[in-house]
This record gives structure tokens, sequence and C-alpha cells, in this order.
């Protein structure tokens, strides 16, 4: 089949947005740009090697997200990270969490509840080894495999932002955290996933809202 290149044209375009908005969310969740930070155009295009307009794009994405904010006479800053915040963010999330997995425990392929369980399994190895970047990689592969499976593009949508803030917290804050007990708590909701188990699987989530709140209170001076 013969595709029009105007028609392909906004595929690209997007494509590459994404590519931006996913550099510049990995500079931010890993601290490498730190809270209160200023966003410098001419330094980012340099550190991802990217053009300016799919930059901007992702700019307006954080900025919509709360990853960054604009202030009075300073420009784009990286938003601050607040403790009690977070603890409100949790409370929503876990809403979200809940018909995520329940949705996926009703519609996951076999497949999918196989590389769910692959996923926790590489998160258990990945903390008890305390490499942290290894850990967040089989956490996102994880959430998509959850997110795909769950077949609800509303509730995704609305808790991608709460997840990758909760990664920058954990960033933060890895040293006040048990990576091991989070793991386990993943592998919990992983298995009930896989089996089809729809209550099992919203007790598990509840298991690990409960730990990661726990966590974020522990961080409450």
């Amino acid at each position: 089949m013969r595709i029009n290149p105007e028609n392909s044209a906004p595929a690209e375009k997007k494509r590459v947005a994404d590519i931006a908005y996913d550099k510049l969310e990995s500079l931010i969740v890993t601290m490498e740009l730190t809270p209160g930070a200023a966003i410098i155009e001419a330094e980012l295009i340099q550190k991802t090697g990217l053009g300016r307009t799919p930059l901007r794009e992702a700019l307006m994405r954080m900025s919509s997200n709360g990853l960054i904010r604009q202030m009075p006479r300073r420009g784009l800053v990286v938003s601050d990270i607040e403790a009690s915040a977070h603890l409100s963010l949790l409370e929503t999330r876990r809403v979200l969490e809940r018909l995520i997995a329940q949705n996926a425990a009703e519609r996951a392929s076999t497949q999918q509840g196989k590389e769910l369980v692959v996923c926790a399994e590489q998160m258990l190895i990945s903390a008890k080894r305390r490499t942290l970047t290894e850990y967040m990689e089989a956490d996102q592969a994880f959430d998509h495999i959850v997110q795909d499976a769950c077949n609800n593009p509303s509730a995704v949508a609305a808790v991608i932002p709460l997840i990758i803030k909760s990664r920058r917290f954990w960033y933060a804050y890895q040293h006040e955290g048990d990576l091991e007990e989070c793991a386990r708590c993943h592998l919990l909701v992983a298995k009930a996933i896989a089996k089809g188990k729809k209550e099992l699987a919203t007790k598990a989530i509840d298991g690990l809202m409960d730990y990661l709140e726990s966590f974020a209170k522990t961080t409450v001076v």
C-alpha cells in the first residue's frame, strides 16, 4: 500500500515529540534536572540532541502534568517535591490503580500475565542487587503491560503523570525506602492479574499503595 507523505508527517512529528518527552522526563525523574532548576532550552537541545520544536511540545506536556511550572521572573523551572503533597497524590493514584488492575485481571491475555510476572521478578532481583536504574526499567515495563492489558485509555492517561512523580519521589528519597518490599508488592499484583483474580488484584494493589503511603510518610518531617 502506498503511503501519502502528507498523511505520514503528523505521525513522524508525534514520534519525535514523544522521544523528546521521554528524554526530558528521564532527566527530571532521575534528578539530573533537580527540583527548582531553571529550564534552559539551549542546554536541553545540547543534552538531548533534539530540535527546539519537539522540546517545546514536550515542555508544554510537562507543564500540564506538573513536572515543570512557570515562575514569575524566572521562567520555567522543575517543580519541587513535597512529601505532604505526595500523600494526596497517592490517594488519587490508589483509585486509578484499583480500576486499572481490576480491568487488567479481567482482560489480560495469558502472554501478558506471564510477562507481568517476569517483570515483577526482575524488579525483585534488581532490588536485591540495589540497582535502582534496572529496577525502574522493569517497573516501567510492568506498568506498560498492565496499562495495555486494562484497555482503559482514560484511566491510563490520568495515572501516568502520578506514576512519573512517584518514580521521581523514589529517586529523591531512595535511602528511606525498602525496594525489596515494593518489588514483592508488585509481584503479588502480577500474580493476581495473571490468574485473572479481580478481587485478589484489588487487594494486592491496596497492599502496594499502603506501602507507598507508609514510605512517603517516613519522609515527612
